[in-house]
């Protein structure tokens, strides 16, 4: 299996993350995504490419332009004040409050356009946000081209980015970017696999309304897990979208046996969708070991993961999302990989 990976995430390291009421060092490091390249090289999974450039067309196909704007300048204007430290925002526009005035500074901007303080914003954030969309896209390519499959080593994640959004790491949603070159290069449906521990609530809201991309969510019951405002079962999609979204979610302490009943009901819908191709939003924090996550999959569940997709027998685009108990992260990922071309072929 092909894999697209750059260097340039290394340009995104933000210094702390506000969680449990405190900040603390950022958990989406960039040794995240060395760990699974060095896993990827370690088995022989296949040849390792450099992604090409693709500009900013796709992405303002899934993101709207204010919101891209904003990414572009964001660091200028927050350092123009003399900060060096990372961008954060300090107020959001909960209910009560107005949304059809955009605040023109910058603290308020950061507000305006995210919905958590996950989301630091650097120096070389524009820079590693643009090649995470390229390295989808340019893995995309690939599989359009002659692969089976291929995999997007993108870093940062993107699936709780929304249309105008940012938050809980992600900025370019990589996953919506690739599923909508799908269907602009001809695809007539594309199914979306989340299978991290975290809803994908950027993923549905992009989607939530159309029936020509299925949107599928395995992740902890928001009641009691992050993102808290999306991802309950009763999320069937809306208008034309009607029908094409679903959402499993799973009690804290799920192991593989429960994790497996609502997968396999995930391919059944998929097969019965009969996609062109899927786009796999490819977290492993469902892992029993993982910091920040609740779940109790083991390193052999992931290669069981892998041939499940596979049975699809779909092309299928891996997009790497989340996943931080960083010593496992390269082993789970690629062993949903491996699982999958054991079966797929």
């Amino acid at each position: 299996m092909l894999t697209i990976y750059s260097d340039d995430h290394h340009l995104h390291h933000g210094t702390a993350e506000l969680i449990d009421g405190t900040l603390k060092p950022c958990f989406e490091m960039p040794r995240r995504a060395d760990m699974v390249l060095e896993r990827v090289r370690k088995v022989g999974l296949g040849d390792i490419a450099a992604p090409r450039e693709f500009g900013l067309d796709p992405v303002l196909r899934v993101h709207d332009a204010g919101y891209v704007a904003f990414l572009e300048t964001a660091w200028s204007r927050w350092s123009a004040d003399g900060r060096s430290h990372d961008a954060l925002p300090l107020v959001w526009p909960v209910r009560g409050l107005r949304t059809d005035r955009k605040p023109q500074d910058i603290d308020g901007l950061l507000g305006y356009y995210s919905f958590d303080a996950g989301v630091p914003i650097t120096a070389g954030t524009w820079q590693a946000i643009r090649s995470s969309a390229n390295v989808a896209l340019t893995a995309l390519d690939e599989l359009l081209r002659s692969q089976r499959s291929s995999f997007a080593l993108c870093r940062p994640p993107g699936h709780h980015a929304a249309a105008d959004y940012m938050g809980g790491y992600c900025y370019f949603n990589n996953a919506a970017i690739a599923a909508q070159a799908l269907r602009d290069q001809g695809a007539a449906r594309v199914a979306i696999l989340d299978v991290d521990y975290h809803h994908g609530n950027g993923t549905q809201s992009i989607f939530y309304q159309r029936a020509d991309v299925m949107f599928l969510s395995l992740h902890g019951d928001p009641l009691v897990e992050y993102p808290y405002f999306l991802g309950h079962a009763d999320e069937p999609g809306a208008g034309e979208g009607l029908g094409y979204n679903h959402n499993y979610p799973l009690p804290h302490g799920t192991d593989w046996a429960r994790y497996q009943q609502a997968l396999q009901d995930a391919c059944q819908r998929i097969a019965d969708y009969a996609p062109d191709a899927i786009v796999v939003s490819l977290g492993v924090d469902t892992f029993e070991h993982d910091p920040i996550s609740r779940f109790k999959l083991k390193n052999d569940d992931y290669l069981r993961m892998g041939e499940l997709i596979g049975r699809l027998g779909k092309p299928t685009l891996f997009v790497m999302e989340g996943g931080y108990a960083v010593e496992d992260i390269g082993i789970n990922a690629v062993n949903v990989l491996s699982g999958f071309e054991s079966v797929a072929g």
